[in-house]
């Protein structure tokens, strides 16, 4: 069952689920928590799951306010504050990575592990032709699903998915601009997942993994942006042995080989 917090202005609505160590799931834009409905049962029998939805998305209202990437993540740190009390695993998909990253960067102090799902952090990383879905209109077929999903749900109702839309639009086009460098400021064992026909391109997920300490990288074959609805099972058993285990000493270390000691 979910429930409502108020988060600043923001309405939030909530589900958790298990118990254990509190783990944040982060849906991605125009979406809800129900896209991680096949991995939810997986994580809930090892930690508390906490799963939000965003201002303007699922159930939680819109806000009359200029949609950002930076809102949205203080929003996150409300939440996380407010709710769970704690540090958290945070898993963020698409949007929400993009999230994950930025609260993981501001408040280090929140973010116990951190995994990134098809995230990105500038503009320039989709694939051609991206560009294109964001100037399409909101009664494209191209998002009925999404509509669909929104007009269902929404407290604000289906009257208001051009607004909301419009501003998802205009977000896509828009943000995020995290200069990599700035990622060498994370924190946070991290793990970054990415499908190999993502919207996300390859190039700019490796830039991504080379520029956070130690992070980890996997690339799920055979999969899109939608990797963990595609191959969740896989998608499950890597985030599980991520959040569970300790990293392991590998035996040929390259990237995470010691420095020469010089004389």
């Amino acid at each position: 069952m979910g429930q409502y917090v108020d988060v600043g202005p923001v309405h939030m609505w909530y589900e958790t689920r298990g118990r254990g160590v509190p783990l944040l799931l982060m849906h991605g834009d125009l979406d809800m928590n129900a896209a991680w409905g096949n991995q939810v049962d997986a994580l809930a029998k090892h930690f508390q799951v906490f799963a939000p939805e965003r201002r303007g998305q699922g159930h939680t209202p819109d806000v009359d306010a200029p949609l950002s990437y930076r809102v949205m993540a203080d929003d996150t740190v409300g939440f996380v504050e407010k709710v769970v009390g704690s540090p958290v695993h945070l898993v963020g998909w698409s949007g929400g990575a993009i999230l994950g990253l930025m609260v993981a960067l501001a408040r280090p102090d929140l973010v116990r592990r951190l995994v990134l799902v098809g995230g990105n952090v500038d503009t320039s990383a989709y694939v051609p032709g991206f560009e294109r879905m964001t100037r399409l209109p909101a009664d494209s077929p191209d998002y009925e699903a999404l509509r669909v999903l929104y007009g269902a749900v929404s407290p604000d109702g289906p009257d208001h998915w051009p607004v909301i839309f419009a501003k998802m639009m205009e977000l896509w086009r828009t943000e995020p601009h995290i200069p990599l460098a700035d990622l060498a400021g994370v924190r946070a064992r991290t793990l970054l997942v990415v499908g190999d026909d993502d919207l996300v391109t390859l190039e700019h997920t490796a830039a991504m993994y080379r520029a956070i300490h130690d992070a980890e990288l996997a690339v799920v074959p055979g999969t899109s942006h939608l990797a963990p609805m595609e191959k969740p099972d896989l998608v499950n058993h890597l985030l599980l042995d991520f959040l569970r285990l300790d990293a392991v000493p590998t035996l040929l270390p390259v990237r995470r080989a010691a420095a020469p000691v010089h004389a």
